[in-house]
């Protein structure tokens, strides 16, 4: 079964069943590097607490996770 991913607000983490994502707790979440955006991971249906949220799959997420949002660019050439 494949892994879907969903970006919620930082706001919405309490709001999260964690028995209904692959994560255990809010401190196993990916954040972005200002904190206030997380991605969750599930399998099979979406939660319905994740109604009408955009899904992405692997590859997708990881292109989300490249971005200067959530990773550090780091200049090669130093």
């Amino acid at each position: 079964m494949s892994r879907t991913y969903v970006i919620i607000d930082e706001s919405e983490v309490s709001s999260v069943d964690f028995n209904q994502v692959l994560q255990t707790s809010a401190n196993t979440l990916r954040y972005n590097l200002s904190g206030d955006k997380a991605v969750l991971k599930f399998e099979g249906a979406a939660p319905a607490f994740l109604a009408g949220k955009q899904t992405y799959d692997h590859a997708e997420i990881l292109e989300v996770i490249k971005t200067p949002e959530w990773s550090e660019q780091i200049d090669p050439l130093g």
